[in-house]
């Protein structure tokens, strides 16, 4: 079982930048891709940001390329989202994500969820 846990989450004003940190822990595997996914009231879920495990392959979705950073240290089972310049339509529950399959690609089968944590941005 492997569990992830989110912490970062805050109410920040447009402009203003934000480190969101998530801890792995738990049966993981040998390599695989850790992601950031978002989810604002009344909308889906979607894609923000991932990483493989050599961190030699990142993604991010367009609405955030150029303002947000992802990053991973192996040694503590841990990625995060450096989010500089937020805007007010960043503010959702952001959630941490693994992939096994270490591919980090979106439409990837991600297999753990964190519980998520709430970023607010206001203008």
């Amino acid at each position: 079982q492997v569990i992830l846990q989110e912490s970062g989450g805050g109410s920040v004003q447009a402009g203003d930048s934000l480190r969101l940190s998530c801890l792995s822990s738990g049966r993981t595997h040998s390599a695989y891709a850790l992601g950031w996914f978002r989810q604002a009231p009344g909308k889906e879920r979607e894609f923000v940001a991932s990483i493989n495990w050599d961190g030699d392959t990142i993604y991010y979705a367009d609405s955030v390329r150029g303002r947000f950073t992802i990053s991973r240290d192996n040694a503590w089972s841990s990625v995060y989202l450096q989010m500089d310049n937020v805007k007010p339509e960043d503010t959702a529950v952001y959630y941490c994500a693994l992939d096994t399959s270490n591919l980090a690609e979106a439409r990837a089968w991600w297999d753990y969820w964190g519980r998520g944590t709430q970023v607010t941005v206001s203008s």
